[in-house]
C-alpha cells in the first residue's frame, strides 16, 4: 500500500487545487486567427522574414503548444469542432456557403453555452462563419421567383435573424459574419445595423494590395469599406472588455479574425512592416491586434484573471508558394501542405495558451494537442460535468498547462474533405490517400526542395517527430505500421466519442 501513497496523495492534491480554482472563474478570450500559418509567428520560425513581437510575449507569458492542431484545412469545420468539443467530421466537412444555415443541431451543447451554465456573459465578436437561418427575411417577392437570386431587394432586412451566435451561447455579437460573404453589412447580435442597398462593387473600394478580393457577389452597404473591417473589430473587442472593469460576473470573448485570410488588406499604417509583403504585414496587424487586446486587458485591470489563447483555424492559403518565392518566407514552416490539404501545414497551427499565475511562463509542450480540447479543459477549468452527449472528442489538457503532466492526446484524425484523412498516432502519421493535398500540388516547389517523386502507393506513412516536413514516405517499408494505422481510424471513425466520459 505505500507505493499508492504518493499517487494518492498527487490526484487529491490535484483535485482540491482543481476545486480552488473554479471558486474564482477565469475570464476566457480566444483569439482565432484565419489562414495563418504555423511559420508566420517569428518565434515559431528563425526564417521568418515576419516579426511578431506580441505573439512572441504572449508565448513566453504562457506556454506554447508546438504539436497544435486544428479539427480541418478549412473555415467553419474548425471553428464547429472548437466550439463543440467535436470532431466536424462526425457531422459533416465542408464550409456554410453565401446565406448558408446552421453548422449547429439546436440539442448540441456548445462552449458559450457550457459558460453560461456557469454564470459568464459571452461574446462574439468577428467572422461567424457558422451561418444563420435567413429564411425569415426572404420576401414574399423574393419566393414567388423560385428562386432566390440573393439581390438586396430579395430580404427585408428589418427582420431578426435568427439561428445565429446568439441562439447558441453567445449573449452579444458584432460582426460581418465573413468578409468575403455578403450581406457587405455590419450585424449586431441577430439583425442588420444598415440595410444593404445596392449590390457588391469591388470597383468603389481602394485597390487591393495582394491577391483577389476573392468576395462572392451579393448585398452590400453602399459605403461598406473592408479595409475598416478588422480594425472595428478590434475597437469593439477592447471596448467590450474595458466595459468589464469592476463586474463581478466572469466572461467569454471570442474573437474570431478575418485576418490574414482573404483579401489580403492590411491598413495603411502597416505597409512595409514585414519583409513578405502586404501579407506578411497584414500578419503585423494581426499580431499589433492581439497586443491591443492584452493591453485592455491590463489596462482594466482584468488580465491577471484572464485565460488568453491565440491559434487559428487552418494553415495558409496557396498564395503561399508564391511569397515563398519571391520572398523566401513559407508561412507553414517546418510543414508540407497549405489550407485545404492534409499534410501537417494544412492543420498544423500556432496554438498559444497564457493564465497568468496558474501556467508557467516560457514553457514549449510538444506533445499532441488540438482545438477540440478546449472545451474539456475549460469544463475542468470551471468545474463544470460534460454530459455524455457533449465533447466527444475533447480531452482535458489542464494537467498540461498546470505542470501536472507530460502527455496529452495520443491521436488525432484530421479531414478537410469526405473520404481522405489523415490519422496522427503517436509520432506516426497515416496519409489514407495518393497524397495529402487538396489545395494543388506545386511540383516546382516540391523539386526545389527535394521532395521525392510520387511513388504511386494508395497511403503515405510518415515519422512525424524525424520527418515534420513529410518527405519520406514509409509506407513500403512499413506495411504493418500501415495497417495498424488504417485499424486505428476505422475504429475511431466508427465510434461515437474518443474522450473519456466526465464522472
Amino acid at each position: 500500500m505505500r507505493c499508492l501513497k504518493p499517487a494518492f496523495f498527487v490526484l487529491a492534491s490535484f483535485v482540491f487545487f482543481t476545486k480552488a480554482i473554479s471558486a474564482d472563474l477565469p475570464n476566457i478570450v480566444i483569439l482565432y486567427a484565419d489562414d495563418m500559418g504555423y511559420g508566420d509567428i517569428s518565434s515559431q520560425n528563425p526564417n521568418s522574414k515576419i516579426k511578431t513581437p506580441n505573439l512572441d510575449r504572449l508565448a513566453s507569458q504562457g506556454i506554447r503548444f508546438s504539436d497544435g492542431h486544428s479539427s480541418s484545412g478549412i473555415c467553419t469545420p474548425s471553428r464547429y469542432a472548437l466550439l463543440t468539443g467535436r470532431y466536424h467530421w462526425r457531422k459533416f466537412h465542408g464550409i456554410v456557403g453565401v446565406f448558408g444555415k446552421s453548422a449547429f443541431s439546436s440539442e448540441r451543447l456548445t462552449l458559450p453555452e457550457m459558460l453560461k451554465k456557469r454564470g459568464y456573459d459571452t461574446a462574439c465578436i468577428g467572422k461567424w462563419h457558422l451561418g444563420w437561418d435567413w429564411s425569415p427575411l426572404r420576401t414574399k417577392s423574393a419566393n414567388d421567383k423560385g428562386r432566390f437570386r440573393n439581390h438586396f431587394s430579395d430580404f427585408d432586412w428589418t427582420k431578426q435573424i435568427p439561428d445565429g451566435p446568439l441562439a447558441h451561447g453567445f449573449d452579444y455579437y458584432f460582426g460581418d459574419t465573413v468578409i468575403n460573404f455578403p450581406p457587405y453589412a455590419w450585424i449586431e447580435n441577430d439583425k442588420l445595423v444598415q440595410a444593404p442597398d445596392c449590390m457588391m462593387d469591388t470597383t468603389k473600394w481602394r485597390p487591393i494590395k495582394e491577391g483577389r478580393w476573392e468576395c462572392r457577389p451579393g448585398p452590400m452597404v453602399a459605403d461598406w469599406d473592408p479595409y475598416a473591417v478588422f480594425p472595428t473589430l478590434t475597437k469593439k473587442s477592447e471596448a467590450f472588455i474595458e466595459k468589464r472593469k469592476g463586474n463581478k460576473k466572469p466572461f467569454f470573448l471570442y474573437f474570431p479574425f478575418p485576418c490574414p485570410h482573404a483579401p489580403i488588406i492590411p491598413t495603411d499604417e502597416f505597409d512595409g512592416t514585414s519583409q513578405a509583403g502586404p501579407y506578411g504585414d497584414f500578419i503585423v496587424q494581426t499580431d499589433a491586434s492581439v497586443g491591443r487586446i492584452i493591453k485592455a486587458l491590463e489596462n482594466s485591470g482584468q488580465a491577471d484573471n484572464t485565460i488568453v489563447i491565440f491559434t487559428a483555424d487552418n494553415g495558409p492559403e496557396k498564395y503561399a508558394y508564391a511569397r515563398s518565392e519571391k520572398f523566401d518566407h513559407w508561412s507553414a514552416e517546418p510543414f508540407r501542405g497549405l489550407k485545404r490539404d492534409i499534410y501537417e501545414g494544412g492543420h498544423h497551427v500556432p496554438f498559444l495558451v497564457k493564465w497568468p499565475n496558474k501556467i508557467k511562463g516560457g514553457q514549449t509542450f510538444d506533445g499532441l494537442v488540438s482545438q477540440i480540447d478546449i472545451m474539456a479543459t475549460i469544463a475542468e477549468v470551471i468545474n463544470f460535468k460534460l454530459p455524455k452527449e457533449a465533447a466527444e472528442d475533447s480531452m482535458n489538457l489542464l494537467p498540461v498547462l498546470l505542470g501536472h503532466s507530460k502527455t496529452a492526446r495520443e491521436s488525432h484524425v484530421h479531414n478537410t474533405y469526405a473520404n481522405k484523412f489523415a490519422f496522427r498516432f503517436g509520432e506516426w502519421v497515416l496519409i489514407e490517400s495518393k497524397d495529402g493535398y487538396s489545395s494543388g500540388r506545386n511540383k516546382e516547389w516540391e523539386l526545389a526542395r527535394n521532395y521525392p517523386k510520387d511513388n504511386g502507393l494508395e497511403s503515405e506513412l510518415y515519422n512525424i517527430k524525424i520527418d515534420p516536413g513529410q518527405k519520406e514516405n514509409l509506407a513500403a517499408e512499413k506495411p504493418e505500421m500501415v495497417r495498424k494505422l488504417s485499424m486505428g481510424l476505422r475504429r475511431i471513425r466508427n465510434s461515437y466519442r474518443t474522450s473519456p466520459i466526465s464522472k
